[in-house]
């Protein structure tokens, strides 16, 4: 039989739930996202119990890791006075492990990628968006928007590049979801096709039984390479959060 590279993919409902023609069905990609922010706080509650170790033990060295990468991007993408802008570390910090654990719990056999879906990229990168937005107008009030006019345009040029602006600034949003979807989505995809290819050839026997061992070295590679990407993707999406971040407290 012959399977689409597609299945991995499909939403299928657990526990089926209507009102009216509103689906709010608890499904795999449901069940997928809670077991990761489950894991995510287990793993950190155990590792940091008591205070952690003096000496820190592999695990505790790992959150660690994490911990001063993600505080290290924050100080670095956000100018401004430390207190300040410290104040958006805890979210950076919780959309940083929550992307990379669901990339990575994405990559086990028969799991399910919760972010290869447009829909949960896109809402997530969404309410980033108009939380940002909302930090602007708190910070800035109604100057925030003085952000759609770079300095120095002449007057006449002036509602052109403020519709330009818009445009662009609502596209943020938009790019964050599409970017990360589609990257996880296609690597995805491209293992699933590899490993058909290199199974049909191994059941074959013969001397295609020696030639499998070509797609399947091939796999193996693009199989590091997609922990990568998800480590990276995980990583751009949360640079550009804090770049819209320290757009929307210094303006230009």
């Amino acid at each position: 039989m012959a399977f689409s590279p597609l299945e991995q993919f499909a939403i299928i409902p657990l526990i089926p739930f209507h009102i009216g023609n509103l689906y709010l069905s608890f499904t795999n990609s449901s069940l997928f996202m809670l077991l990761t922010i489950s894991l995510v706080l287990l793993f950190f509650h155990f590792v940091t119990m008591n205070g952690g170790h003096l000496v820190p033990n592999a695990w505790q060295s790992f959150v660690e890791m994490i911990y001063e990468f993600v505080l290290n991007l924050v100080n670095e993408q956000i100018s401004g006075v430390p207190a300040v802008k410290q104040r958006f570390f805890p979210f950076i910090f919780v959309t940083f492990t929550f992307l990379l654990f669901c990339n990575l719990i994405g990559m086990i056999p028969y799991s399910f990628t919760v972010t290869s879906h447009f829909v949960v990229t896109f809402g997530l990168s969404l309410s980033l968006f108009i939380g940002v937005t909302i930090v602007g107008f708190q910070t800035h009030g109604l100057h925030f928007l003085s952000f759609l006019l770079p300095q120095g345009v002449p007057l006449p040029l002036a509602p052109f590049l403020v519709l330009l602006e818009l445009i662009s600034y609502c596209f943020r949003a938009l790019s964050l979801g599409i970017r990360l979807f589609a990257n996880m989505m296609a690597g995805h995809s491209l293992v699933k096709i590899l490993s058909g290819f290199a199974w049909t050839m191994l059941s074959m026997g013969g001397i295609m039984y020696l030639a499998h061992l070509a797609p399947f070295l091939i796999v193996f590679a693009l199989t590091g390479l997609e922990l990568g990407v998800a480590v990276l993707q995980a990583y751009v999406f949360t640079i550009l959060i804090c770049i819209y971040l320290n757009d929307a407290l210094n303006l230009h």
